[in-house]
């Protein structure tokens, strides 16, 4: 049995609970920030075929350390290919990539996701980033997983603006808008616990709490009611050879922090 560590964060622990939903022998696409290190992770772990992509072109890297952004040249190195987003996202379309992994901003109950704006899209309050490949990701990839940090702000009953469809406005709708059948998210990643969807409502439903966390925490970090599965497991915390890999992949604390 692999050593448990003594202490860790947060936010390793988000990366370690993340990496382990990855199989070996599959395909991921990622996005920046912790579905980078949660993807490498899997891959010096458990997964070490495990294909990750690059929404800028990069397909099957060995990444050495996390790069700042999805197009540097980390994303690169040792890689099959050196293609184009393009390539990517056509690939996405025709079925070939596995996992979607992408970070949010807002998450609602059916999975929906924003990083384009909060507040009113004429007036907003934040103007985020926006899409970037995400829309691509969560509207053809069989399975989406998602990570955020979760609050009231960013657990809301529905988002200001979805940027990346889950599932709209529940059962059935993401058929009505033309999307692929058998895709949508597939489970949501914060400090809390790890999220499935209830069938067949689509409606997001609590299935793990990390170590030392409640159902009472987890409704008062939410603004809507979170449902909760009859069963709730219970999340492994990292390993002490997870973490110092963690420690690896981002020696200056980018994500992962000091």
């Amino acid at each position: 049995m692999a050593e448990q560590a003594t202490t860790f964060t947060p936010t390793e622990l988000m990366a370690c609970v993340a990496a382990r939903l990855l199989a070996d022998k599959r395909s991921v696409l990622v996005g920046t920030g912790l579905p980078v290190i949660a993807a490498v992770l899997a891959q010096r772990t458990h997964a070490p075929h495990l294909l990750i992509i690059f929404e800028a072109g990069g397909i099957g890297p060995l990444v050495p350390v996390i790069p700042i952004s999805v197009g540097q040249s980390p994303t690169f190195y040792h890689a099959s290919a050196a293609s184009s987003m393009h390539d990517v996202l056509s690939a996405c379309q025709a079925g070939y990539v596995d996992y979607g992994f992408l970070g949010a901003a807002m998450i609602d109950t059916y999975g929906n996701i924003n990083t384009t704006v909060i507040g009113d899209w004429a007036r907003p309050t934040v103007r985020l980033p926006g899409s970037g490949g995400a829309n691509d990701v969560g509207s053809l990839c069989p399975r989406t997983i998602i990570i955020l940090r979760q609050d009231k702000r960013r657990f809301v009953e529905k988002v200001d603006f979805i940027t990346t469809p889950g599932y709209l406005d529940g059962p059935g709708a993401r058929e009505r808008a033309g999307l692929p059948e058998d895709t949508g998210p597939y489970r949501v990643i914060t400090q809390l616990g790890v999220y499935g969807f209830a069938e067949p409502t689509k409606r997001l439903k609590l299935v793990a709490l990390h170590p030392g966390v409640t159902v009472d925490d987890v409704q008062a970090n939410s603004s809507f009611e979170v449902l909760v599965a009859e069963d709730v497991a219970t999340t492994e915390p990292p390993t002490a050879m997870e973490r110092r890999l963690l420690r690896e992949i981002d020696p200056a604390g980018i994500v992962i922090g000091k």
